[in-house]
């Protein structure tokens, strides 16, 4: 093989993993506000609360979740993750939803810093962030 095509082959590969691969969080987390009673969930109460079929915690008190902006990496993390869908599937659950006046989706806010911002201010919310963005205002809820 010619130096040329060498170099013309590893080019190729080196586009198509680039294609390939997209922004993964480092590790991506539940969290609550620090003066949440909230510890751990399931994964159904967690998918329950995210698909609208929920709208309360297992102690009783309100659950508000909170996504971040459609697009985002940590949100197609999140729901490929936690609840085994897709955007597509998180897109037409909602849609029919509005449309039939059952449901609307979780307010979404712009990236993980506003989260926990929002989250910290709200013990009633519930949201996932990058583990980078956590501080003392949160608290991380273990999901079984």
């Amino acid at each position: 093989m010619s130096t040329i095509s060498q170099r013309l082959s590893l080019l190729g590969c080196a586009l198509v993993l680039s294609l390939a691969c997209k922004p993964v969080c480092a590790e991506l987390v539940i969290v609550v506000a620090r003066d949440n009673p909230l510890t751990r969930l399931d994964r159904a109460e967690l998918a329950d609360i995210y698909l609208g079929r929920l709208s309360r915690f297992p102690d009783g008190g309100r659950a508000v979740p909170i996504d971040q902006r459609e697009g985002a990496a940590a949100r197609d993390e999140f729901y490929s993750d936690y609840l085994g869908q897709s955007p597509a599937q998180i897109k037409a659950h909602w849609s029919k939803l509005i449309f039939t006046g059952r449901g609307q989706p979780p307010r979404s806010l712009p990236n993980g810093p506003a989260m926990v911002e929002f989250v910290a201010g709200n013990p009633e919310a519930i949201g996932y962030v990058d583990s980078q963005h956590i501080n003392s205002d949160v608290r991380i809820v273990s999901i079984d």
